[in-house]
């Protein structure tokens, strides 16, 4: 990924955040047919020694061939997208003086790398469930938890699917929230998008930015 200095995020606790926030993770691979890519929720759980920057655990259906490529030579990359949006030249104050700006999207992404191990053990699995199960379930009235289910129908649920595993050796980051402008553009910029009519990624992006004003290097 291209990434200028002024927009590198490294700070291990701020990269997990992102995955944290935005789990959806785009697991891109090379398999038979070139190139492949499964959308997968992921939790991130901390770092070890083999493991330096974290590791991601997913699960796949059985009938996916993805699990059945681990153990290969190659890394498996998976991309998370946090908060992005349009920025208008509209909020640059060269703008108003000159016309002298053109727009462009502003986002933060995060590249996790690192070998794909397979896990077909339904101990694990079972825990994998009921962890991010505890985590998506929390924000409702009554969450549901997996013993909420017959334990039967759940046994049965767990053969059909694997566990995958990737305990990463590299994290990417990517802010770009105009950091290479002006510290009233950056404030703009967050006060545009936190007046935006479609609540969601442009809001949540403005209030990074917001976090995030600088002086521009």
């Amino acid at each position: 990924m291209y990434t200028p200095a002024t927009f590198r995020e490294e700070r291990l606790d701020v990269l997990h955040g992102l995955i944290d926030s935005h789990p959806l993770g785009a697991l891109v691979r090379h398999g038979a047919d070139g190139l492949c890519a499964d959308h997968l929720p992921f939790e991130i759980a901390a770092p070890t020694l083999d493991a330096p920057f974290g590791i991601l655990r997913a699960h796949v259906a059985r009938a996916n061939p993805l699990w059945r490529a681990a153990g290969g030579s190659d890394d498996a990359l998976v991309i998370f997208q946090g908060p992005h949006a349009y920025i208008t030249p509209a909020w640059y104050a060269e703008k108003q003086r000159s016309g002298k700006e053109v727009p462009t999207f502003n986002y933060a992404v995060v590249h996790a790398h690192g070998p794909l191990r397979a896990i077909d053990d339904a101990a694990w699995l079972l825990g994998l469930v009921e962890r991010l199960t505890a985590r998506h379930e929390a924000d409702q009235a009554a969450p549901w938890k997996v013993g909420d289910a017959p334990a039967g129908y759940i046994d049965k649920l767990l053969k059909a699917i694997v566990g995958i595993e990737i305990p990463l050796t590299r994290l990417e980051g990517k802010w770009k929230l105009g950091q290479n402008r002006s510290m009233q553009d950056q404030a703009s910029m967050a006060h545009g998008l936190a007046l935006d009519h479609h609540p969601g990624p442009a809001q949540a992006l403005g209030a990074l930015i917001a976090a995030n004003v600088t002086p521009a290097s």
